[in-house]
């Protein structure tokens, strides 16, 4: 028998296991492709004691800034973001009326001290007189009383002088110390009234971080700010807010850092850690429920109870967790989760169990 038809069927046959195998590989590749892609980020332990939040660097002292004297605002010397020096002028109110004012002054005073010279001058006449016995004892008492009388008046005239006189060098607003003005809302043109702020200056010194604690949360004695660079600095607490803000329900706590470093900016935004009073330290145990930081959007409620979404060699597991406390970044939530997993971090209310996925990293 001749063995062309073998080679034949043989090299048939091996080319039709290559098309089934590339049309394999093919359809692998398409299922791949139509996975939904999921951002996933790795979870972060915390223990039970653990509360994270974001704080705010604010410096120490920070000052509204305001005119002692009405007027209108002529010029402004500042910008937001702006260091100033002690003394520095800010803003200049229009003078005119001011110096009105203080001329007004000095006429009352001038003629109040006339006054008083005179009665002065009437009074020792009628003392004169009464030593000579043409006048009464009465008279001189109303002389003496008239007297009295013009050099009040004339005080309260000096008085009133030195006031707008005051008022008059209040007509240039001055930064009350060095510092960094952070916010401006007095413009040319504007119409001010005593007191109202034009501008906020932080004050040069010591520099604080600022967090928001949820409600139920009492303030912690000591916490640690995390810096960009990976550094930790000590915080402590220094006061907080007595009552709970009736809107976002949440209480404002100032933290001393003295170790912050004079290069980061005020309003930089900075991880906080405390550690709540009154619990005990977190321990897995053996049901392995632990507290960990997860992003807001990972969690997921769909009536049956808040869960995060697991992914485990490609497929989706949902695992029920309670949540502890709620920031605008992060929820702290108790689950049976493990160190180094992965859960998906938005778009949880469209996934099911066991549904395949690709994973991108957050």
């Amino acid at each position: 028998m001749s063995s062309l038809p073998l080679r034949v069927s043989a090299v048939a046959l091996s080319m039709a296991v290559g098309l089934l195998a590339g049309c394999q590989r093919a359809e692998v590749a398409r299922s791949e492709a139509t996975l939904p892609v999921v951002a996933t980020t790795e979870i972060q332990p915390l223990g039970a004691t653990g509360l994270g939040l974001s704080g705010t660097v604010r410096a120490r002292v920070e000052a509204p800034l305001a005119f002692q004297v009405g007027g209108r605002i002529t010029a402004r010397h500042v910008e937001a973001g702006q260091a100033v020096r002690a003394g520095q002028v800010l803003f200049e109110l229009d003078p005119a009326d001011l110096e009105q004012a203080v001329r007004a002054a000095e006429a009352e005073a001038a003629a109040a001290e006339a006054a008083a010279r005179t009665a002065q001058a009437d009074w020792e006449r009628v003392r004169t007189l009464a030593a000579q016995g043409f006048v009464s004892p009465q008279a001189v008492d109303r002389a003496q009383l008239s007297a009295r009388e013009a050099s009040a008046r004339r005080d309260a005239a000096q008085a009133r002088l030195a006031q707008v006189r005051n008022g008059r060098a209040y007509a240039q607003l001055r930064a009350a110390a060095a510092g960094v003005v952070t916010d401006v809302t007095g413009q040319p043109g504007q119409v001010v009234a005593a007191g109202q702020p034009v501008a906020t200056l932080a004050q040069a010194g010591a520099r604080e971080v600022e967090v928001y604690l949820p409600d139920g949360a009492a303030p912690p004695a000591t916490g640690v700010a995390l810096l960009p660079g990976g550094g930790r600095v000590p915080l402590v607490l220094r006061e907080a807010a007595p009552v709970v803000d009736a809107l976002a329900r949440t209480r404002r706590a100032r933290y001393r850092a003295e170790t912050l470093p004079a290069e980061l900016p005020l309003g930089s935004v900075l991880s906080t850690q405390f550690e709540l009073p009154g619990q005990p330290p977190a321990s897995p145990g053996a049901s392995g429920v632990a507290t960990w930081r997860v992003p807001v959007g990972a969690l997921d409620e769909r009536g049956d109870g808040p869960r995060v979404w697991r992914v485990r060699d490609g497929a989706l597991e949902p695992v029920p967790v309670r949540v502890l406390r709620v920031d605008d970044r992060h929820a702290v939530v108790a689950a049976p989760l493990q160190p180094g997993e992965r859960v998906v971090a938005l778009g949880t209310h469209l996934l099911q169990p066991g549904q395949k996925v690709q994973e991108r990293a957050r």
